[in-house]
């Protein structure tokens, strides 16, 4: 009865320990949590060979249970293989962690498959023994402790393997079975202090009370593992028959009802919430990959759609260099024609004139109309504005991550880049500007990183390396006061000025002035 009065001990505290809070507004505290990781490790399996008699192994203990052996005759037969085991100094599982209950035995195959052959539940003393039958011929064997029976992937907590006894080796094939686990100490709850039971209050019970109260808390296990993975959204009728049933077997307990009762309720709630489990990981499986699936129609969706903006734009721009060439056509033959003129026809005679500042350049009208072309196809991308320090288009803060650019801004960014590299001769300047928050070096670092950003992402679209400069000007250049979060939030800014020779140096809205000398 030691192991027994032992178990009970910890049970007695996890009993309470091991309970979802139900009280929202409880003290709370925080121990192990359940979540799946895979971990790899190797047994030797066996090939019990068709109507070769019985074959018997040993087990023995590992590191964490060095003291436990056992024994098994392992027999195959038609259409099945049957398996007679005995186990000793099987002590309490909830040495390992109060989440652990009880110790199963696993077949595992030469390809890694875990199969539940049952519970190792020792008697009165240290001693446990079971008969079971499989449809396995080749697998190893090994025991772990878990939080429940009903598991369906092994812990890590290996407590006893198979040991191929010296008197079978011929008979025999042997091969290494790999096999995924469960991470130890892998089970959170959030516990009430309220709910605590001293362990003071533990108290011997006799064997057929104690194997119904083991199989309740083991069902209890099982209900808050799978709730802690989603089961109660992802798997609603499963986990709600779950706890159906396991509310079925704590009342029995409580009325001290029959132990077969008690013991098969019990198991049906385990059973049921590991299959809730197992369906709300599939679920949340199965919406994590819908969800990457859209993304990345999404994402192609805005790469389609950018290649074709950018063929657009590589279009416009097609169009404008050809009546750019129309026009400078015709200027040089009205020039032809008026060197033609002037060298037939007589001088007039001379008059009184106004002398003026020379007039502005032939081609300003054509650099106009290409400025405000390229204001428009700007403008149909991202707001542009046209300033005497050229085109200037603004990135405001909330397309930032910190330093980094929005992945949702590199589309915009693309189309700028490709209407831009259709006028040679451009050159961009990315100016970083940022609030008066910081301290000044912060703040120039700060807005270079971003201009950088910028810079670079114009570059990837198309943009030469050498017409595209970064520069970080700090709090230099606020445009509004930056006494309001408002204010200071519209001072940080990254902007886009185009300039050159091919739009001119005027915007479109300004016009040059004749000084006429007084006299």
């Amino acid at each position: 009865m030691k192991s027994q009065a032992l178990l009970l001990t910890a049970l007695a505290f996890f009993s309470t320990n091991a309970v979802r809070a139900q009280d929202p507004a409880a003290n709370h505290e925080t121990v192990p949590i359940y979540k799946v990781t895979v971990i790899e490790r190797t047994v030797k399996a066996v090939n019990y060979q068709y109507r070769s008699g019985p074959t018997q192994i040993d087990f023995r203990g590992t590191v964490l249970l060095p003291h436990a052996k056992g024994q098994a005759v392992v027999e195959s037969k038609a259409g099945r293989t049957e398996l007679d085991a005995k186990f000793e100094h099987v002590e309490p599982p909830t040495k390992y962690g109060n989440e652990y209950l009880t110790y199963v035995l696993w077949a595992i195959t030469p390809e890694g498959h875990a199969k539940n052959l049952g519970e190792v539940l020792a008697n009165g003393g240290d001693h446990a023994s079971m008969r079971v039958t499989t449809d396995l011929q080749a697998f190893g064997l090994i025991v772990t402790a878990e939080p429940y029976s009903a598991v369906r992937q092994p812990s890590n907590v290996v407590v006893m393997e198979n040991e191929i006894r010296p008197d079978t080796i011929g008979k025999i094939e042997q091969v290494n079975a790999k096999y995924e686990l469960m991470p130890r100490g892998s089970y959170t709850y959030v516990v009430p202090i309220y709910m605590r039971t001293a362990e003071s209050e533990a108290r011997k019970l006799p064997m057929d009370r104690y194997e119904a109260l083991l199989e309740v808390y083991q069902a209890q296990n099982a209900v808050q593992i799978a709730q802690s993975v989603g089961a109660d959204h992802y798997a609603a009728d499963t986990f709600a028959r779950a706890s159906q049933l396991l509310r079925s077997a704590q009342d029995l307990q409580a009325r001290n009802a029959g132990r077969s009762a008690v013991v098969t309720t019990a198991r049906e709630a385990a059973q049921t919430a590991e299959d809730a489990r197992m369906i709300a990981q599939q679920r949340k499986h199965e919406e994590e990959l819908a969800s990457a699936r859209g993304e990345a129609a999404r994402e192609r969706e805005r790469r389609i759609a950018a290649e074709a903006n950018t063929a657009r734009a590589q279009q416009e721009a097609s169009a404008d260099r050809m009546q750019l060439d129309g026009a400078r056509a015709a200027r040089e033959r009205a020039e032809a024609e008026a060197a033609a003129y002037r060298t037939t026809t007589p001088p007039p005679p001379a008059v009184a004139v106004v002398v003026q500042s020379p007039p502005a350049p032939r081609d300003d009208s054509q650099k106009t109309a290409l400025r405000v072309n390229l204001l428009q196809q700007l403008g149909g991308t991202l707001a542009t504005r046209d300033t005497p320090r050229g085109l200037v288009i603004t990135v405001p803060d909330s397309d930032f991550h910190g330093t980094a650019l929005n992945p949702a801004f590199y589309g915009a960014l693309s189309r700028v880049a490709s209407i831009i590299a259709a006028y040679p001769g451009l050159a961009v300047q990315v100016d970083g500007h940022t609030d008066s928050a910081g301290s000044a070096g912060g703040d120039e670092r700060y807005s270079y990183q971003r201009a950088l950003a910028v810079r670079d992402a114009l570059v990837r679209a198309g943009i030469p390396t050498n017409a595209a400069y970064a520069r970080g000007l700090g709090s230099t250049r606020p445009v509004v006061a930056n006494a309001s979060a408002a204010g200071r939030q519209q001072n940080r800014r990254v902007e886009i000025t185009i300039s050159g020779d091919p739009i001119g140096t005027l915007p479109y809205w300004d016009k040059t002035y004749s000084i006429v000398p007084q006299r």
